[in-house]
């Protein structure tokens, strides 16, 4: 006898028979995404994938579609975890992301018989990962072979068979939770959609990545060249003008450029939260030895225009414009370039016309979680060098966004939660919470920057 409550039984047994397939695919797909990337970009990258594994619980009657769908989604998953496996590799062995200075430097440099040395190096790592990949397909395409087919597996061809007259139809019992089933795919077509519109997460798509790497690759090769040339003629012209020194004697000069530091939130100038309190320190211990200009700003809003318009003189784009570093060089000054950003723009313009570079982040973009206080060890070492005359230029992260990711994770926040003056007035203003969360990340990002450059100024 079929009641309804049998009937509601079958119903979740085969609702569960749907949706194990599903977990196990996401199961698949997360271990992947999760060796190559980390934070909320795993969430991004699951949401990305979320329309191909509704595909698969969406009710088809064609067993061409059916076929079909297999096939794309054993394609799709496929691609992310090639990408987590790409980025873990990369990342373990390298320390740095695919889009990485020193990675794609490394691919621009390459050719063919290089490529094939490198292989034979590390042969027996890529065959561990292939085989791995090989299993994780494996194992996609026999999941994918219990998607949902209307009126075949895991459907329901005559939901009526069997039943007793008077008694309930089984449709009609199972009709609420295949509405609520519906719903759910729906709402999971509707996120992805919406992460694929979105231009930071579609970016982060392996299709649209790893196609848009090739491109920066290929690029950049194609850059370099004219890149080397202009580095050439700023040289040639620097030693054209014969800069000298007039002072004798040894000279060190320490330029520290900062980046997305905003001064009305520095307590050195005034800000109601003590942000600086080593600089101000320092202020007050050599008033004579140390200047505060409350006049200067940057001529530009991004950083490589802003940093074109510091390093050249005059019209910085006009063919004549003399560059610092040349200029520093033909005076018979050692010059170093050390940065906390991973800017393949700023490396070839910039740091590649000194005479040492040191770059300690690999990873570009807002995601690095490279500390500036890394740069510390490198200061030291260019101070201890016997150079007579040196120019150390220090290029750090600052307050660059994430601002969370600008001070370490040990460090307290003492504006966390902190009904200051600051605090008060945002109430007032009616700002909502998180940006009152983000004013109190961006201060302690402030405050470590403070620590970053007051060391500096010791060493």
């Amino acid at each position: 006898m079929n009641t309804p409550s049998s009937a509601g039984r079958a119903g979740r047994s085969a609702a569960a028979a749907r949706a194990w397939p599903l977990v196990a695919l996401a199961a698949i797909a997360l271990g992947f995404v999760v060796l190559g990337h980390d934070g909320r970009r795993v969430a991004q990258m699951m949401v990305l994938l979320l329309p191909a594994l509704a595909w698969m619980a969406w009710p088809v009657r064609s067993r061409a579609v059916h076929r079909a769908r297999r096939v794309a989604v054993l394609a799709a998953v496929m691609a992310f975890a090639a990408d987590g496996v790409v980025r873990a590799y990369l990342l373990d062995t390298y320390q740095s992301a695919p889009d990485g200075a020193v990675v794609l430097g490394a691919l621009a440099n390459t050719n063919a018989r290089e490529s094939g040395e490198y292989l034979q190096m590390h042969w027996r790592t890529a065959a561990l990962w292939c085989a791995v990949l090989v299993a994780a397909g494996y194992a996609v395409w026999r999941l994918t072979a219990h998607g949902w087919r209307r009126g075949g597996a895991g459907g329901t061809a005559n939901p009526s068979a069997g039943q007793e007259p008077g008694a309930a139809p089984a449709a009609k019992v199972r009709s609420t939770p295949r509405r609520a089933w519906l719903a759910l795919l729906v709402l999971a077509f509707a996120l992805g959609a919406v992460a694929h519109v979105s231009k930071p997460w579609r970016r982060l798509h392996p299709v649209v990545f790893w196609t848009q790497w090739s491109d920066d690759a290929r690029a950049l090769r194609i850059a370099w060249a004219d890149q080397q040339r202009m580095r050439d003629a700023a040289l040639q012209q620097a030693h054209a003008v014969a800069p000298q020194v007039t002072r004798a004697g040894p000279s060190t000069v320490v330029l520290v450029i900062t980046d997305s530091i905003n001064r009305d939130n520095l307590g050195l100038y005034g800000y109601g939260r003590n942000t600086t309190p080593r600089l101000a320190a320092a202020l007050r211990r050599e008033p004579q030895q140390m200047t505060v200009l409350r006049h200067a700003w940057s001529v530009d809003a991004s950083t490589l225009p802003a940093m074109a318009n510091m390093m050249r003189f005059g019209q910085p784009t006009a063919a004549d414009a003399q560059h610092l570093l040349p200029l520093a060089r033909a005076a018979g000054y050692k010059v170093w370039w050390m940065s906390n950003h991973d800017d393949m723009a700023i490396e070839q313009q910039h740091a590649r016309l000194a005479d040492e570079v040191e770059i300690v982040n690999r990873v570009p973009g807002r995601a690095s979680a490279s500390l500036d206080g890394e740069l510390l060890d490198c200061v030291q070492e260019a101070l201890e060098d016997p150079a007579e005359r040196k120019l150390i230029v220090v290029h750090l992260l600052g307050a660059h966004p994430h601002y969370r990711l600008r001070f370490p994770e040990t460090q307290d926040n003492p504006f966390d939660d902190t009904q200051d003056a600051v605090e008060s007035g945002l109430i007032a203003q009616g700002r909502p919470a998180w940006v009152r969360r983000f004013r109190q990340d961006y201060d302690t990002a402030l405050l470590y920057h403070d620590f970053v450059v007051a060391e500096t100024l010791e060493l």
